[in-house]
């Protein structure tokens, strides 16, 4: 079986307010950070005046400073981008078999592509579409990208993949096709002023005349004014609600990542200023949400790319479509509307600068070169230095601490994040009251992240899984040993996975008679297209294996069967893992459902799976 190389892992535990260091080193030789004290880590996005990545660096070239001290960085580490290389072919596998197994150096930053369709005009989603798509034919092989899907809700539409031609495909359908957001004023057009005057001109003309005419036109106008300022509310909190998810999501998974979000109507004041005395004084109610946001997305290392999918915009008062509107008649509406239109650009684009400054990212506006803005956005958020002090300051009282990075060379650039809030590390948090926080704030788990519906396939133990469904009927209730979830009923179709795991990844202590004692997990996971868990089967086994039995494992794999029900109707993934409990090394591949239920079903007369849990 074909081996994988790994790189630089970041041991520690992921999304604290501050890191606490001191994960078990694993056997492999990588890059770990050693310490006993807690680590603020913060990524250093560096550039010269072209903009280009600058390399090379030196520590001695950095100077940190918190709330106006000097810090002593404990680690530092420069990463570039996956050079472009001819990568060797991926192995061809039977039907219904699958390989987390790939050609592509499982390194370097992770990348989210957020589609908007809350905030984005119909006629922009499709523009920024096609550009997406022309980046995809020419992004550097290996870059490893998950798209998002925002409406009412937020939808993981594609998990990570470094597969072009897949995420081509995933883009070009049905679950990415632009729609109309219900919470614009025009789905089409926007809610840019002047881009839908035709209500109100019909409106003017109906009442312009009547006796009450003015104070009918007045009310009608205030409940416009309204029921856009309430649009307008809501947007901003399923924006931010989105941010919150995809901060969670993102948070078990190690290392940067860079999302980049297509919007073309940004709700303002979704974050605060630090730089005013009261951040939270815009929307006391969402005080609590605005701070759990700021602080997911800084300390998991989630730098936002905000692109304007609008491109370079055109006041809609100067389009032929309007030239018979109510700007005929009043020649003030024009201005009005003009002022109107510089007013809500302004807030948007201060909310672009905004979230990309407090992330670490950059904002891309008035370009409708949206493709090569992805191109600056990946290319940026792949090369950059990661940074880590122990603070002077080891007060916890929850008080904004700005950061503040200088290079010794003047004419650079430096994006990163620009604080965080010193929460004590030591105390329990909860994130979202309203949410399910039970593994929010839980201590790293490598067998937990592995299991992320979307997240990237980790390679730390390379497998084959065949899968197969166990006979061609259905059956009312769970395979034994499942554990579905309460809200879920039958009828179900059985599959078996088969697990052939590669030796040389896993590690058996050894006892003087040569006897290998190994300590394993093997996971199958039912997710529905929103990423609900809807059936799980853990097995764990410990078993004690003689000299001569090892010696054929090392030639055939460890193997191992197990059943998992899905339903019988509607669309499902699985996701299979292996754990290794001695070193905590992990491996997962992801699947469609769809792709092994057509495929002939195993002999109704298969021996059924072992009851001890040993391996095959």
């Amino acid at each position: 079986m074909p081996r994988k190389s790994f790189g630089y892992m970041l041991a520690v535990s992921l999304c604290a307010p501050v890191l606490a260091v001191g994960q078990p080193t694993p056997p492999q030789p990588v890059a770990i950070i050693h310490a006993n004290a807690n680590l603020v880590v913060v990524d250093v996005v560096v550039a010269d005046a072209r903009q280009n990545p600058v390399h090379n660096l030196t520590v001695a070239d950095f100077e940190l400073i918190e709330s106006g001290h000097a810090q002593t960085l404990k680690v530092f580490e420069e990463h570039t981008a996956n050079a472009a290389a001819e990568l060797s072919p991926l192995p061809k596998l039977d039907p219904g078999t699958f390989t987390n197994y790939s050609p592509t150096p499982a390194r370097g930053a992770l990348n989210v592509l957020l589609l908007d369709m809350l905030n984005t005009p119909q006629k922009d989603q499709i523009y920024a579409r096609d550009q997406v798509l022309k980046y995809l034919k020419s992004a550097r092989p290996g870059t490893r990208i998950a798209i998002f899907g925002l409406s009412s809700q937020l939808r993981l539409i594609q998990g990570f993949t470094s597969d072009p031609e897949l995420l081509r495909a995933v883009v070009s359908g049905k679950s990415a096709t632009p729609s109309g957001s219900a919470l614009l004023t025009n789905p089409v057009a926007g809610d840019a002023p002047g881009a839908d005057n035709l209500f109100m001109d019909s409106a003017t003309t109906a009442f312009g005349n009547s006796p009450d005419g003015a104070a009918m036109l007045a009310n009608l106008q205030q409940f416009e004014a309204e029921q856009q300022s309430f649009m307008l509310q809501l947007r901003a909190r399923y924006t931010l609600d989105a941010f919150n998810e995809i901060g969670r999501y993102l948070g078990h998974l190690p290392g940067r990542k860079n999302l980049i979000w297509f919007s073309g109507s940004f709700p303002v004041n979704i974050l605060p200023d630090e730089n005013v005395k009261d951040p939270f004084s815009v929307e006391a109610s969402s005080e609590k949400e605005f701070r759990e946001t700021v602080d997911l997305l800084a300390r998991c290392q989630v730098a936002v790319y905000p692109i304007d999918a609008r491109g370079l915009m055109t006041s809609p008062m100067l389009s032929v479509a309007n030239s018979g509107s109510r700007y005929a008649k009043d020649p003030t509406a024009s201005v009005k509307d003009g002022n109107a239109l510089f007013r809500t650009n302004a807030e948007e684009r201060g909310t672009m600068i905004q979230i990309a400054d407090a992330t670490g990212g950059k904002a891309f506006m008035d370009t409708n070169g949206l493709k090569e803005a992805v191109e600056k956005a990946v290319d940026a958020g792949s090369n950059y230095y990661t940074l880590a002090y122990t603070p002077t300051n080891q007060k916890w009282k929850g008080d904004y601490r700005k950061i503040q990075v200088k290079v010794a060379h003047e004419e650079l650039t430096l994006a990163y994040r620009r604080g965080y809030y010193a929460d004590d590390p030591s105390a329990t948090t909860h994130l979202g009251d309203a949410k399910d926080s039970s593994t929010d704030q839980a201590p790293y788990s490598a067998a937990r992240a592995a299991m992320l519906r979307g997240g990237p396939d980790p390679t730390q133990i390379i497998f084959e899984a065949n899968v197969r469904p166990s006979t061609d009927g259905i059956e009312p209730n769970l395979a034994p040993g499942n554990k579905g979830n309460s809200k879920v009923s039958g009828p179900y179709r059985r599959y078996t996975v088969y697990f052939t795991a590669d030796p040389r990844d896993i590690e058996c202590t050894v006892t003087p008679d040569n006897v290998h004692h190994c300590v394993l997990e093997f996971r199958t996971f039912v997710y529905d297209v929103d990423g609900a868990l809807l059936n799980s089967q853990s097995d764990g086994i410990k078993v004690e294996i003689p000299a001569s039995r090892y010696a054929a494992i090392q030639h055939g794999g460890f193997q191992y069967r197990q059943q998992i029900s899905v339903p019988a109707r509607g669309e499902y993934y699985l996701r299979i893992g292996i754990h290794d409990d001695t070193t905590d090394r992990v491996g997962a591949i992801e699947l469609p459902v769809s792709a092994v239920s057509k495929l002939p079903s195993l002999s109704s007369k298969a021996p059924a799976p072992a009851a001890t849990s040993t391996p095959r």
